[in-house]
């Protein structure tokens, strides 16, 4: 088994702290900015930052559905990770200051793929989709916290 990896990154206009909040507020602003491959999304308990459980179904493709239940961590002020107790993905949420008016956020997510002919194929284009649902999940992001 190798390891996959996707990433996203923006640029979001707002400062650092006010993109946070967002970041970890799993109750009102997350549900907010999910696109479509996001369903059944609740809040299990807590709801803000660490400590929080929250789960849905993600699916990547029409064909390939997962249930996600992610336990949250909070490492530092800057940096939120979920780990899918359903799995070995885990996914960090990255926000750093970019001046005083904008952040970069980061979405990196990790997990153990597949074997054989199977994981080549999940390598090679499992991140470039899910990198493709995390930059509209970032716009939407950007969008939320400039309104």
């Amino acid at each position: 088994m190798a390891t996959v990896t996707a990433t996203a990154e923006r640029t979001i206009g707002a400062p650092a702290d006010r993109v946070r909040a967002a970041v970890a507020d799993y109750r009102t602003t997350r549900p907010k900015i999910l696109t479509e491959h996001y369903r059944d999304y609740t809040v299990r308990s807590g709801g803000l930052g660490a400590g929080t459980n929250a789960a849905w179904k993600f699916a990547a493709t029409r064909s390939r559905v997962r249930d996600v239940h992610v336990e949250v961590t909070q490492p530092t002020p800057g940096e939120l990770i979920e780990r899918d107790t359903n799995s070995s993905m885990v996914t960090t949420w990255t926000v750093n200051p970019v001046g005083t008016d904008s952040s970069m956020v980061t979405i990196t997510t990790s997990w153990q793929g597949a074997s054989g002919i199977g994981g080549f194929f999940e390598k090679t284009f499992a991140p470039k989709g899910l990198k493709r649902i995390y930059d509209t999940v970032l716009a939407n992001l950007d969008h939320t916290v400039r309104g």
